[in-house]
């Protein structure tokens, strides 16, 4: 079936999410990050991805917002950080994290072939707002699409059926792209045509379904809609 819909996570797909943690170490005031802001991003990153698939099974459901500042207070004490100023500042900049460099001009290209754009996201709409006018993609995306619409997180297959109802469409229709390995497999698994853009090299996961594309970044999603 022919791609019509072209769908993103949106953070470590097209937003950087080290770029919080990587940004202050550059900046006075934050020497303590200057070794230790990529455990710290690492962590961070992970912890939030737990907390959300744990509030998934629980039934404890709360904005990423909330989910976002858990696994950063759990990254900065593992790292021994405690500096209030600090986890302000890293709060702060992950409302503003820059987009990959291929993001923008990929975008395009997919306006440009008359398909619809949209991110599909566990994000919070105002972060995910804030990130979207920080990167500046705003014009080339038809919708940004959260799961605080349904109050469960990713993979859950509500999350995934968001696009359908947006778009009615197939699901077959549905060209999904994730930096998350276990997201891609979920929503394989859901019907989506799928990518799950590797940046990091690693192996894949251990699950029933598996990402029909792997990419090392954004840039040839284009050429895959290709009928």
């Amino acid at each position: 079936m022919t791609i019509t819909t072209c769908i993103f996570d949106a953070y470590g797909t097209l937003f950087d999410v080290s770029a919080a943690a990587r940004e202050a170490a550059q900046e006075p005031g934050y020497e303590a990050l200057v070794d230790t802001w990529p455990k710290v991003a690492s962590d961070w990153r992970l912890k939030q991805l737990q907390y959300t698939w744990l509030r998934a099974i629980t039934k404890e459901h709360t904005d990423f917002w909330q989910v976002t500042q858990d696994g950063l207070d759990w990254a900065l004490e593992a790292s021994g950080l405690s500096d209030p100023k600090l986890r302000e500042r890293l709060l702060q900049l992950y409302w503003e994290l820059s987009a990959y460099p291929e993001v923008p001009a990929m975008l395009q290209a997919l306006k440009d072939k008359g398909l619809n754009t949209a991110i599909l996201s566990n994000g919070e709409p105002k972060m995910l707002q804030a990130a979207i006018d920080s990167a500046g993609i705003g014009d080339v995306l038809d919708d940004c699409l959260s799961v605080e619409d349904v109050g469960i997180f990713k993979p859950d297959s509500r999350v995934y059926d968001l696009v359908l109802k947006r778009f009615n469409c197939q699901p077959a229709e549905v060209l999904f792209a994730s930096s998350n390995g276990w997201d891609a497999a979920g929503a394989t698994g859901f019907g989506f045509q799928t990518v799950w853009v590797n940046r990091a090299k690693e192996p894949v996961d251990r699950l029933p379904h598996h990402p029909q594309h792997l990419l090392s970044d954004l840039t040839d999603i284009p050429a895959l809609t290709d009928s």
